[in-house]
């Protein structure tokens, strides 16, 4: 009986261990869980084979083992050469949503294109703009003039309208 409680500890260890070290490369929990379940049937199958002391000895040791493992994980994984591949390298604190150009457009005159129903393309003082009707349909290559600026959508008329 305790060569396969020895037996079941080995696996659950290792399973245990292989199932966390998969965690990295498959996201979601999922294989964590499965892996902290597996080392939790490892610290109990050790009382269960090698008695109180030694499995507690082997407990502490399991603890120690993951509180290391977490310490490395978060120091020293993201500046490794597949830390820096899993992570984001930019923090997205100079990012803009919307072009500040486009407010120049206000008021600016051009030519449709493509087929406003009622989204396309429009030409606009040598530059091919992405624009947006206010609803109506505008064929190509009729006058427009930008209207609005809402974020990155420009909003477009006819002219006569």
């Amino acid at each position: 009986m305790q060569q396969i409680s020895t037996q079941f500890f080995i696996i659950a260890l290792i399973s245990g261990l292989m199932l966390i070290g998969a965690e990295i490369f498959v996201p979601g929990g999922i294989l964590g869980v499965m892996g902290g379940v597996a080392l939790f049937a490892a610290v109990v199958a050790a009382f269960h084979a090698f008695g109180p002391t030694v499995g507690g000895y082997i407990l502490v040791g399991i603890v120690v083992l993951v509180g290391v493992a977490i310490y490395l994980w978060i120091k020293i994984f993201p500046k490794t050469r597949i830390g820096q591949k899993m992570t984001v390298s930019n923090d997205l604190a100079d990012f803009k949503s919307a072009d500040p150009a486009l407010m120049e457009l206000i008021g600016k005159k051009g030519t449709s294109s493509s087929p406003l129903r009622p989204a396309g393309y429009a030409m606009i003082e040598g530059r091919r703009v992405d624009v947006v009707t206010r609803g109506e349909m505008i064929a190509k290559g009729e006058n427009i003039e930008v209207v609005k600026v809402e974020g990155n959508r420009v909003i477009v008329g006819k002219i006569g309208n």
